[in-house]
């Protein structure tokens, strides 16, 4: 949600980037469903670590304010709602579950960074929302896989 916190970061973004117009649109969102979690993510992305997302395809399109764009704008808060960072979206891939690889997972950035980490938490985490949202989830479930760059502040 834009707050006067987030437009105001966005404002130091803009005139930190002269080549970005004040008026380009931008998404607001936080990693995760939990406070710690989305305040660790935050921090992974900071740190450089963390440079990919997923999520589902079905849940993105429910919540098309939020799912991914190509080359789109991001702030990313925690979850609380106060702005951490700016990213681009560089590349949006849609796999079957099954399909995502050690790269990208490496790329995600967290826990030790393996595909077996990743499946694993991910796992959870999709059938955890998929139920909540009274969806269908499985290997063969699509997930929206966005790799980004962090743009503000800069590392």
């Amino acid at each position: 949600m834009k707050s006067e916190a987030v437009e105001n970061f966005w404002e130091e973004f803009c005139q930190n980037n002269d080549e970005i117009d004040h008026a380009t649109p931008y998404q607001v969102w936080f990693f995760g469903n939990s406070s710690e979690m989305a305040r660790e993510l935050a921090e992974l992305v900071l740190s450089g670590k963390k440079k990919a997302t997923a999520s589902l395809v079905a849940v993105n399109e429910i919540t098309p304010e939020i799912a991914p764009v190509d080359a789109g704008y991001s702030v990313v808060t925690d979850f609380e709602g106060n702005p951490q960072c700016v990213i681009q979206t560089t590349e949006i891939r849609q796999l079957p579950f099954g399909e995502v690889d050690a790269q990208f997972a490496f790329d995600e950035g967290e826990g030790d960074r393996t595909l077996e980490y990743w499946r694993d938490v991910h796992w959870r985490y999709f059938t955890k929302e998929a139920a909540e949202l009274d969806l269908e989830f499985n290997e063969k479930s699509l997930i929206c896989c966005e790799r980004f760059r962090l743009l503000f502040p800069k590392p």
